[in-house]
C-alpha cells in the first residue's frame, strides 16, 4: 500500500458537491450547539454549572471531528481516485511491454527462416513463393502490418503489403541492425512506412545460409495505432471522463486515447510520485498518475515510455450510482457490517473517522445521562431537562449526519475497492489471452519451417533429426516461455525436442495425434486441454499443436509440432504482475467449475478445487464482484472470463475456458458485527412514562437510570447513581471477581471497576474506547460497573414491577423485571444490595 500523502482539502471540496453539504450542515450544527449552551447559561445557569465544562468540551471535540470529517472525506476520495487511474495507467504499459516483448522474439526466428534467407541470399529467386511465406505470417500474427525484405543496400525485396509498394531505403537502422548481432527497436518517421507520422519497427540482421556473412534486413511493422486502439478500448474508463496516454521519455504524447482533447506530441505534466496535488494542463486542474514498465522477461520496453491517466478534477468526484450501488445490492447487510468492522484494515481513515464519531456520540449521550441522573430527584429541574432534551435532539442530527457521511464514505471505498478488484481480474485474463494468442500462433507458424517439413517428409536421409533439433533449440532460446518443443513424425513419435529431458522415441496420446492430422489446414491448431502433462513432469500446463505438411504436397500431413508452455512460472508471473503491490490480494486462474490452473495463493495448487460462493463465477461473463464470506475471512472478490484477442478464441479451435479471480482478505469474520444498540435502539414510550393507563391516580414514579450489558437493558434507582464516566479513566489492575481497575479521584476516593457482565454471567465486556463506568453508592461505599453503552434515565412506579421469575437460590443480582412500553419491553432491574453482598470486602 503506498504511503498517504497530505492533502489540501481546499483544492479539491469546490468539485465534491456532497462533502460540501456535508461541511454546511456541520457549520449549522455547530450553531445550534452554541445556542444551547446559551441557553443553558441564560435560564438555568445553577442547575447547568456541573454540565457546562462537559457540554463546552464536547462542542470543542465536535469542531475538531468536523475538521477531521471533512479531511478525510477529502483525502479518501482523492487517494480512491488516484488509485483508480493509476492502476489503468500501470495496467496499460504492463499489456503493451509484455506484447512488445513477443515482437522482440518474432524478429529473431523469422530472420532465421531458410527460405527467406535463401531468397535474400539470391540462392532462391521464386520472389512468388516469398511474398506467400509473408503473407502466411501477416496471418498467422496479425498484429503485424508490413513485413519487409531487404538487402544490405537498402533495397526492398519483397515486402506483405502490396498496398504500399517501396523499391528502397535510406533509414539509418539499416545499418545499425546490419551492425547488431540482435534485434534493433526503432519508433519514428521511416521511409520504410512513407506518409506515417511514426512506425514501430522491429528490425534484425539476415546472415547467408553457406557463409554466415550479413546479407540484409528483415523488417516487422508492428501495428502499432491497433494496438493501442484495443487497449484504450479495455482499460479506458466507459464514460470517458478520464484520458489515457502513452508517454516517451520526454513526457510527449505518443499515442491518446482522445486525441482531439490531448493531441500526440504535446507535453503533458507527470506525477510518476502519485502526489495528491491536481496538476495544471491547458488551463485545467487534472488528477494524473504516471507508470513506468518494471519490463518482462528481461525486455525492458521500449526507453522511457510511460502509461498516464489523466481526469480534470471537475469529473474525478462525480458519483456514479450504478458503480456504486450494483456490486454492493448483491450482498448480505450482515457482511457489509462485518467487512465494515475491519475498516482499520482497508481504510485507516474511515476507521479513525468511525472511532471519533461513536466516541463524540457517547460523550453527548454521558452528558444528557449525567444530566438526567442529577436532575432526576430534583423537581426544580424541568428547565435544565429541556436543555438535555435539546442537547439530546443535536446530538441525534449531528449522530445521523456523520452516520451517513461515514456510510458513503463506506460505500465509495468498497465501491472502488470492488471496481479495482473487478479491473484486475480482467487484466489477468487479458493478459492470458494474449499471451496464449501468441503460442497459438507460434505453433502454426513453426510447422510451416522448411526444415521441419522436408526433415518429417525424408526422414531417412541422414541428419534430419539433428536438424530440426537445432532448430527447436533456437527457437526455444529466443522464446523463453517454453518448456520445450518437440516435433513427432506420422506415427506420433517423437524425433525431435529441445529442453532438457530427452523424450526423443516417445509418442504422444493416441487422441492428440488424431486431433493433429484431422487439422483441415495450416490457419488451424489443437490446444490440449489444462492438465498433467507428460512432457513437462506431468505437472499440469497448455501444450499447444500444429500440423506439419508435406512440402509438395499441402493436404498431406506427414507429423506434428508440440509446444510446451512453462505454465507453472508464466501462469503465476502473469497473476503476480496483475497484483503487484497489493500484499493482500490473491489471485487465480480457475475453470467455471473452479479447478485452480495457478495461483497466488500457496494453499491453493494447480488442480485443486477453490470453494467460492455459488453463483460469482456463473456470473462473471461480463466481470463480477461482490463482498463475501471465503474461509472465515471477509472478502473482496472479482471474477471476468477470459474472452479472446483479435482472433484467439473466436476460431473453430475450442481452447479451455478460463477465468480470473481476485480475492482480497479484510479479516476473520465476527459473530458479534451486529449493528450498534445506540442509545434510541431500545426507546421507552413517553406515555408510559407519563401516566398509567389503567389507573386513576396520576404516575408517581421513581426514577431508573438504564444501560445495556451486552444486548441486555438493565436499570437501577437513579437514587443509587452518581454518574459516568468513560471507562479510558480506569487503571487498569485486573483482579478476582470480575475486577478490572482502578478510578483515581472519583467523588474524592479511590473506586475500584468491576465488569457488570462477569457479576451477572460470568461473561466479559470486551474494553472498548466508548465503553462507560457507571458509579453507583450504596450507603458509605461506592464502586464503578464497566457496561456496554447508556440507555436512558426514565420514571417507573411499583405497578410496572413483576418479581423476575427462576432467581437460582438467590443469587441472581436481578430481582425484578421493569414492564416498559405496556410491557412490551422487559428491563432487569439491578438489586445493589445483592451486589454489593455478593462483591464484600472488594467494593469496601
Amino acid at each position: 500500500m503506498e504511503p498517504v500523502q497530505p492533502v489540501r482539502s481546499e483544492a479539491f471540496l469546490a468539485y465534491m458537491a456532497e462533502v460540501r453539504q456535508c461541511e454546511l450542515s456541520l457549520r449549522e450544527l455547530s450553531q445550534m450547539w452554541r445556542l444551547i449552551e446559551a441557553s443553558a447559561m441564560m435560564n438555568c445557569a445553577q442547575e447547568a454549572r456541573l454540565l457546562l465544562p462537559a457540554m463546552q468540551a464536547a462542542r470543542t471535540g465536535l469542531t475538531h471531528l468536523e475538521g477531521a470529517l471533512i479531511t478525510n472525506l477529502v483525502r479518501e476520495k482523492v487517494a480512491q481516485a488516484l488509485a483508480g487511474i493509476g492502476t489503468k495507467a500501470r495496467y496499460m504499459i504492463d499489456i503493451l511491454v509484455r506484447n512488445l516483448f513477443e515482437r522482440t522474439a518474432d524478429v529473431g526466428f523469422l530472420a532465421t527462416d531458410s527460405e527467406l534467407c535463401r531468397f535474400v541470399a539470391g540462392l532462391d529467386t521464386d520472389r512468388a513463393a516469398v511474398l506467400e511465406r509473408l503473407a502466411e505470417y501477416r496471418a498467422k500474427y496479425t498484429v503485424y502490418d508490413e513485413i519487409l525484405l531487404l538487402d544490405a543496400r537498402g533495397r526492398v525485396l519483397a515486402q506483405a503489403d502490396p498496398a504500399a509498394p517501396l523499391e528502397r531505403s535510406a533509414d539509418p537502422l539499416l545499418a545499425a541492425t546490419l551492425a547488431s548481432a540482435g534485434y534493433v527497436e526503432t519508433f519514428r518517421a521511416s521511409d520504410l512506412r512513407p506518409g506515417r507520422p511514426r512506425a514501430l519497427i522491429y528490425s534484425h540482421r539476415m546472415t547467408h545460409p553457406g557463409s554466415g556473412e550479413p546479407i540484409g534486413v528483415l523488417c516487422l511493422c508492428f501495428h502499432f495505432e491497433q494496438e493501442m486502439r484495443a487497449v484504450f478500448d479495455t482499460y479506458r474508463d466507459p464514460d470517458g471522463r478520464a484520458n489515457m496516454l502513452l508517454l516517451d521519455a520526454d513526457d510527449r504524447v505518443i499515442s491518446s486515447a482522445d486525441p482531439h482533447w490531448i493531441p500526440p506530441g504535446v507535453r503533458v505534466p507527470t506525477n510518476p510520485g502519485g502526489s495528491p496535488e491536481p496538476l495544471l494542463f491547458a488551463g485545467r486542474e487534472y488528477l494524473v498518475r504516471t507508470v513506468g514498465s518494471d519490463g518482462y522477461q528481461g525486455y525492458p520496453g521500449p526507453a522511457g515510455w510511460k502509461g498516464q491517466v489523466m481526469i480534470p478534477v471537475e469529473l474525478a468526484f462525480r458519483e456514479r450510482s450504478a458503480e456504486r450501488g450494483g456490486a454492493l445490492a448483491q450482498c448480505e447487510p450482515s457482511v457489509l457490517r462485518g467487512l465494515r468492522s475491519h475498516a482499520d484494515s482497508f481504510s485507516p481513515p474511515l476507521h479513525e473517522l468511525m472511532s471519533s464519531v461513536t466516541q463524540a456520540t457517547r460523550t453527548i449521550e454521558r452528558i444528557v445521562w449525567n444530566g438526567k441522573v442529577a436532575t432526576a430527584a430534583n423537581e426544580d429541574g424541568g428547565k435544565l431537562n429541556t436543555v438535555l432534551d435539546q442537547i439530546t435532539d443535536t446530538g441525534a442530527r449531528g449522530d445521523a449526519l456523520f452516520s451517513q457521511s461515514i456510510q458513503d464514505l463506506y460505500q465509495t471505498v468498497v465501491s472502488s475497492s470492488l471496481h479495482a478488484a473487478e479491473s484486475t481480474a480482467q487484466l489477468l485474463v487479458d493478459m492470458l489471452d494474449r499471451n496464449l494468442y501468441e503460442r497459438a500462433n507460434d505453433c502454426r507458424w513453426w510447422a510451416r519451417a522448411a526444415q521441419l517439413r522436408h526433415g518429417l517428409a525424408r526422414p531417412e536421409r541422414p541428419g534430419q533429426a539433428a536438424a530440426i533439433g537445432a532448430v527447436l533449440a533456437h527457437i526455444n532460446g529466443l522464446y523463453t516461455v517454453y518448456s520445450r518443443l518437440f516435433v513427432y513424425d506420422r506415427n506420433g513419435r517423437v524425433v525431435a525436442s529441445s529442453g532438457a529431458q530427452d523424450i526423443v522415441g516417445e509418442r504422444i496420446a493416441a487422441e492428440t495425434l488424431g486431433r493433429v492430422c484431422a487439422l483441415g489446414d495450416e490457419q488451424q491448431h489443437y490446444p490440449e486441454p489444462f492438465a498433467p502433462a507428460p512432457f513437462y513432469g506431468g505437472r499440469p500446463t497448455f501444450v499447444y499443436h500444429a500440423a506439419v505438411r508435406h512440402p509438395e504436397h499441402e493436404t498431406q500431413v506427414v507429423g506434428g509440432i508440440g509446444i510446451v508452455f512453462d505454465g507453472e512460472p508464466e501462469l503465476l508471473n502473469m497473476l503476480r504482475g496483475g497484483v503487484a503491490g497489493r500484499p493482500n490480494l490473491r489471485a487465480y486462474f480457475v475453470t467455471p467449475a473452479g479447478r485452480v490452473l495457478a495461483a497466488t495463493d500457496p494453499d491453493c495448487p494447480p488442480g485443486s478445487q477453490l470453494e467460492l460462493e455459488p453463483g460469482l463465477l456463473a456470473a462473471c461473463g461480463h466481470g463480477a464482484s461482490r463482498v463475501v464470506v471465503h474461509r472465515g475471512q471477509y472478502a473482496i472478490a472479482a471474477a471476468a472470463t477470459a474472452s479472446g484477442y483479435r482472433e484467439f478464441r473466436a476460431g473453430a479451435a475450442r481452447e479451455d475456458e478460463v477465468i480470473g479471480l481476485v480475492l482480497e482478505s479484510f479479516g476473520p469474520v465476527r459473530a458479534d458485527a451486529q449493528p450498534a444498540m445506540g442509545g434510541a435502539a431500545l426507546r421507552i414510550e413517553p406515555r408510559a412514562a407519563a401516566v398509567r393507563a389503567d389507573a386513576a391516580r396520576p404516575y408517581a414514579g421513581r426514577p431508573y437510570a438504564t444501560f445495556y450489558v451486552g444486548r441486555a437493558l438493565m436499570a437501577v434507582a437513579a437514587a443509587h447513581v452518581l454518574e459516568s464516566v468513560p471507562c479510558a479513566r480506569m487503571r487498569r489492575t485486573p483482579g478476582a471477581a470480575g475486577r478490572l481497575g482502578l478510578l483515581d479521584g472519583q467523588h474524592r476516593q479511590t473506586t475500584w471497576v468491576f465488569d457488570l457482565a462477569h457479576l451477572i454471567n460470568g461473561g466479559a465486556t470486551p474494553l472498548r474506547p466508548d465503553s462507560q463506568i457507571v458509579l453507583v453508592r450504596r450507603h458509605a461505599h461506592t464502586i464503578g460497573l464497566l457496561v456496554d453503552e447508556l440507555h436512558s434515565v426514565q420514571p417507573f412506579d411499583d405497578a410496572d414491577m413483576t418479581p423476575l421469575p427462576l432467581q437460582a437460590g438467590g443469587h441472581a443480582l436481578s430481582t425484578r423485571l421493569i414492564k416498559a412500553n405496556d410491557g412490551r419491553l422487559l428491563i432487569q432491574e439491578l438489586c445493589l444490595d445483592r451486589l454489593f453482598l455478593r462483591l464484600g470486602a472488594s467494593a469496601a
